[in-house]
């Protein structure tokens, strides 16, 4: 969504409104007046700028901090002899993320469409400080050009954080590494170019805010691709029942919820690409009622299918509020947005249980919160939307064509991956754990003197 009020639109009212209060015979004062209004538009949209680039940069390093949240919910799932290699991948993937952004991913998801198509390219890298746009010429002065690259490139790395707690445990970090430069720097912009660059889902009517199937349900089918290719966890299912493998530390777990919660706050209401307080605050309220609703939705059908207070699940559910939400956060009005929520925390919890039935491994739940929900959330805004253009039908469309991009060009990078350098860590890694292996140190060390 773009800020409607441009520095255009400010020095037009301005003008106008000077002219007008001048009188025909007093052409000199009019000039004055124009001149003076023209200058103190300028100003203006100098000081609109600083504002809308403020709050974008505070959203950025909102969902920079979603990398924690996420880093915390994958190593309080996983086994404490994993730890360390559960950290690495998740300080590694931003690195990655952001770095093979500016090489290709900016100018692959925003190539200046001339008609709305499926492939174009705006060159390798980025303008440089004497070229690029700070002024409130650039994005009807919401931001600058550095902050937008800079945004953005911070949802590209989430997409791989994704699948990288659905694959834990079990995958070798360099097949992981790789896995991540392709689907970040080349899939995942070019599936996002075909909405949020003006391409031909755009022209179809297909919506998505913030990114519930862009990059939510992307990084979903990244980690389906993934979890199956892979195969299980050793010993996770055995005779037809499914093993539990405890995770190192609950608290860890329910800090990093509440981090990615604290940081979808920039990821949903920084989508508004302006500072615009009716609209920040409108997305904000609607994606907190979405996770709160998504908790209980979580709670509640935990309780119904295994009569206990499953903590995991409410944490699930929040996160698949979240998710479902992102879509339409800024269309779907909050009564709708708690239904939305609530839906999303019963199928997390029904989705999770499925994939255990199917033998699909997912240490964290990722399949279940981001591709399932994802998928709800777009779906769900053809329902709520309170745009009437705005059609189940392009939204139903839209998810398929990006579920089959996402999925198939992930099973090929994981298969390609599989038959030349290999993806699973030897039997003996995976059973003593991969920390001691492949890093030499634990994540949690116990010591006595």
């Amino acid at each position: 969504m773009k800020n409607e009020l441009t520095t255009a639109t400010i020095s037009d009212a301005a003008i106008e409104a000077a002219a007008g209060s001048a009188t025909s015979t007093d052409m000199g004062s009019v000039d004055a007046a124009v001149t003076s209004t023209a200058e103190l538009s300028i100003e203006l949209g100098d000081a609109f700028l600083t504002a809308n680039n403020l709050w974008m940069m505070l959203a950025t390093a909102l969902v920079f901090i979603m990398h924690l949240g996420f880093a915390g919910v994958e190593a309080g799932f996983g086994q404490a002899k994993n730890t360390v290699n559960i950290l690495f991948k998740n300080t590694l993937t931003p690195i990655i993320g952001i770095l093979t952004y500016f090489i290709v991913g900016f100018n692959l998801m925003y190539p200046g469409f001339e008609v709305p198509g499926w492939l174009g390219f705006a060159g390798f890298g980025l303008e440089t400080s004497t070229t690029a746009d700070v002024t409130t010429k650039y994005a009807g002065g919401g931001y600058t050009y550095w902050t937008d690259f800079l945004f953005q490139a911070m949802f590209a790395a989430t997409a791989a954080t994704i699948v990288s707690g659905a694959v834990a445990e079990r995958i070798k970090l360099g097949s992981y590494l790789l896995f991540t430069i392709v689907f970040v720097g080349i899939v995942y912009p070019i599936i996002g170019s075909w909405k949020w660059g003006g391409g031909a889902l755009d022209a179809m009517g297909f919506y998505d805010f913030a990114g519930s199937t862009l990059v939510h349900s992307v990084g979903g089918w990244g980690a389906l691709a993934g979890v199956i290719v892979l195969g299980p966890r050793l010993g996770k299912y055995v005779n037809g029942k499914v093993v539990d493998k405890p995770g190192s530390s609950v608290p860890l777990a329910v800090i990093g919820v509440f981090l990615l919660w604290l940081g979808w706050f920039g990821f949903n209401g920084g989508s508004v690409l302006s500072a615009d307080p009716g609209v920040v605050s409108f997305v904000l309220v609607t994606t907190s009622l979405a996770a709160c609703a998504g908790g209980l939705g979580g709670f509640f059908a935990a309780y119904a299918l295994f009569r206990r207070l499953d903590l995991g699940m409410v944490l699930n559910g929040i996160l698949a509020g979240l998710v479902g939400i992102t879509a339409g956060a800024d269309v779907i009005e909050p009564l709708n947005a708690i239904l939305v929520g609530l839906v999303a925390g019963i199928i997390v919890v029904i989705s999770a249980t499925t994939l255990d039935r199917l033998k699909l491994d997912d240490v964290v739940g990722a399949v279940s919160v981001h591709l399932v929900c994802g998928i709800w959330g777009t779906l769900a805004v053809g329902l709520f939307s309170v745009n009437p253009a705005h059609t189940f039908i392009a939204q139903l469309v839209g998810v398929g064509i990006c579920g089959a991009a996402a999925f198939a060009a992930a099973f090929l990078i994981f298969h390609l991956l599989k038959v030349t350098v290999g993806i699973r860590v030897s039997k003996e890694h995976e059973e003593e754990g991969l920390d001691s292996h492949e890093h030499g140190i634990r994540g949690y060390t116990i010591t006595y003197e």
